[in-house]
């Protein structure tokens, strides 16, 4: 996610902290390699020069001057300007009006406008307990249509049926009218989109907007188009009322620009960011914790979030009643565990939510490779009978040689998962009964550790 951006300041901040004294010239210094990061990332230059203007008045006003950790202070500025570029805070999707709230999504073809109507349709249903029906109106592309048919379902919304042959509008009002109808509480409404501006499109979608009215209007833009993102949202924005956008592609090798310079040029806040490709990969925007991830701060709230998310409470709670009460954790605890960690979004999406230094270290891992062992791992787990998994011990050659053919692995690889296993089963018996106590009271008292207080 914004990488060039993040690297290049990241590092700045690093630096900044080092400092023992502010003065002039190193802040001149300064905003001379953010004014090169900005641009480089793509940034408009107006919103270029604007933000240099705000940062170099803040920082060489008394608020750093005077700081005990003036290093500091500086990055906090830095910080506080890049969220005020974005606007601050989260700019909540408005659904105060009479159902069905329509919502319009507006933007170019290949920008993921019909993905993210699935993506939008799945946070409304699973965020806001909402019915959703979607639609599309984009005739000019039977595919579109059949792809938002797809994505609806898998998203766990309504769709509403419509053809090339139709209208955009006609489709729009009979949409409307069965919304109305079947009590749904927002439409949705798939425009299409072209590969560049042009009067017919702006047309069409001005003409929708009047039929339909809706209470908000998305403009949905890739985050890797940089300056053109720019140009595109200010000829959606003198056609239409915008009321939020949705920046998609964040999770690609983009250089940022987009999502610091649409808010300012269009004056329509960042209302959500696509982060991956699944339908589950859409978050509410929040600037502070945007600049926080693209100083190198990472995102702890977006992380622990991410992971309370992924995790089943109530799973976890019958595992740790399992193993207090001395019952055997087995190879179906085990992967429960591993599917668990799969339904985190995985390790590349959790990676990217942590600070800079700590995921310089990480980084030294493979992740492809780690990600492709846990799905190896649930694969010969899988391949196991119920009795096996329930009863490790009595799976010998023969077993180890059926289950790696039918996981399609080699039997060293079953034989690494059952190590694996029996470790991770050695520490869960040390657990047992108040075990886990124990160990940390021999812990506590170990040469140079503190006293546990138990």
């Amino acid at each position: 996610m914004a990488s060039t951006l993040t690297d290049k300041l990241s590092r700045l901040a690093k630096e900044l902290r080092g400092q023992a004294r502010i003065t002039e010239t190193n802040v001149q210094d300064m905003l001379r390699e953010v004014r090169m990061a900005l641009l480089e990332a793509d940034v408009a230059l107006p919103v270029v020069r604007d933000f240099i203007a705000r940062v170099k008045d803040k920082a060489m006003g008394h608020e750093v001057l005077g700081s005990l950790s003036p290093g500091q202070a500086l990055v906090g500025i830095v910080s506080r300007e890049l969220a005020d570029t974005m606007g601050q805070g989260v700019s909540d999707i408005n659904l105060h009006a009479q159902p069905p709230a329509v919502i319009l999504m507006a933007g170019l073809q290949g920008s993921g406008k019909t993905t993210t109507t699935a993506k939008l349709a799945k946070h409304l249903i699973e965020k806001r307990k909402k019915k959703v029906l979607t639609v599309s109106g984009d005739v000019y592309r039977p595919a579109a249509i059949e792809q938002l048919k797809t994505v609806t379902a898998q998203a766990g919304a309504e769709w509403f049926p419509s053809t090339p042959e139709q209208k955009p509008v006609d489709i729009a009002r009979a949409a409307l009218d069965y919304a109305k109808r079947q009590y749904f509480d927002v439409l949705l409404v798939d425009t299409a989109g072209r590969l560049a501006i042009d009067e017919a499109l702006m047309r069409e979608i001005k003409e929708l907007h009047a039929v339909l009215n809706p209470v908000e209007t998305l403009f949905v833009v890739d985050a890797m188009q940089g300056q053109d993102a720019v140009n595109t949202a200010r000829a959606f924005k003198e056609a239409l009322p915008l009321t939020g956008i949705v920046l998609t592609k964040m999770d690609g090798d983009s250089r940022g620009g987009a999502a610091l310079s649409v808010r300012q040029v269009t004056g329509a806040p960042i209302k959500f960011a696509g982060v991956s490709e699944k339908l589950d990969g859409l978050e509410v925007f929040d600037a502070e914790r945007h600049a926080g991830r693209i100083l190198g701060m990472g995102d702890i709230v977006a992380l622990v979030e991410q992971v309370t998310a992924g995790v089943d409470m109530e799973a976890a709670q019958k595992l740790a009643a399992k193993v207090k009460s001395g019952a055997g954790f087995d190879l179906n605890d085990f992967l429960s565990q591993i599917q668990q960690m799969k339904s985190m979004g995985g390790l590349s999406q959790l990676m990217d939510k942590l600070p800079a230094q700590m995921q310089a270290k990480a980084g030294q891992v493979d992740m492809d490779k780690a990600e492709r062992d846990i799905r190896r791992k649930e694969g010969i787990i899988q391949s196991m009978t119920p009795l096996e998994r329930r009863k490790p011990e009595l799976i010998k050659a023969t077993r180890k040689r059926r289950i790696a053919a039918g996981a399609g692995v080699h039997v060293q690889e079953v034989n690494r998962l059952l190590n694996e296993f029996d470790q991770m089963q050695g520490m869960m018996k040390k657990m047992k009964g108040g075990g886990l106590m124990k160990m940390m009271k021999r812990m506590g008292g170990g040469k140079g550790m503190p006293k546990m207080p138990f």
